[in-house]
Formats: structure tokens, sequence, C-alpha cells
């Protein structure tokens, strides 16, 4: 199966962090990917976050996460 949204902007999003379900992956799927309340955007971090495209594609290569 491929991903429609690694196809789009395949360099924009590492394949490593594709793989698994990391703690922030689950956050954010937890907060169906609202930035305003997810702990990378209250630390005001200078980079555009990718984690709601990154558990899209979590959620079609691996499933929902397991908790």
């Amino acid at each position: 199966m491929f991903n429609t949204a690694l196809k789009l902007e395949p360099a924009e999003i590492s394949t490593s962090i594709t793989k698994n379900w990391t703690e922030q992956a689950i956050e954010c799927y937890k907060l169906n990917g609202n930035c305003a309340e997810c702990s990378i955007h209250k630390a005001h971090y200078s980079f555009n976050c990718q984690m709601p495209r990154v558990v899209e594609i979590l959620k079609l290569l691996n499933g929902e996460p397991k908790e």
C-alpha cells in the first residue's frame, strides 16, 4: 500500500518516524491533531510540526496505537 501523504511531499517526512508509534505521536493522536494543546506547540519550538501527517501515516501503516 502506498501512502498518499508520503507521495505528496516525500522529502519532508523521514520514514524513520513513521515506523512505530512514539510517545509524541500517541499524544498527537489522542489530541486529534489539535496543535494548540500539544506539548511541542506549548514549548514554542522554531519548527513546523509534521506530527499530524506522521499520525495519519502511522495509522495507515500500523493501525491505531496500542496503549
